[in-house]
């Protein structure tokens, strides 16, 4: 939940209304559904910031269920269900160090909105 929440800026992000996407989970190559294409922190060849694609849903609980399976079923995440469920500052920091973000401080923030 405090990732949808500092994903979509508690609904109210771009990505969340036109998209259904409260995780800013991008297309990569096996994505089959819809897209939404939207200025994230991709660059082209020449350092430019570019319109990245990020996945789009029919409704925001797709959205979540997606959230759930792409954590589950890629092998950079694996050691993420290895920590206690309940221990959600082990969670935020391996979700940095899986490299689900490039915010530096992206388990700090996770962590606030938790004890907030």
């Amino acid at each position: 939940m405090a990732q949808a929440l500092l994903e979509s800026q508690s609904g109210n992000s771009e990505l969340a209304k036109n998209a259904n996407n409260h995780f800013g989970i991008k297309c990569k190559n096996d994505w089959t559904g819809g897209s939404y294409y939207y200025q994230d922190d991709d660059k082209n060849e020449d350092g430019e910031i570019i319109h990245s694609c990020f996945r789009s849903y029919t409704s925001a609980l797709d959205s979540y269920k997606d959230h759930s399976e792409f954590l589950l079923n890629r092998p950079r995440y694996k050691d993420l269900f290895n920590l206690p469920k309940s221990d959600y500052v082990a969670l935020a920091q391996g979700l940095k160090k899986c490299g689900y973000a490039t915010d530096p401080i992206y388990s700090e923030r996770l962590i606030k909105i938790i004890q907030k």
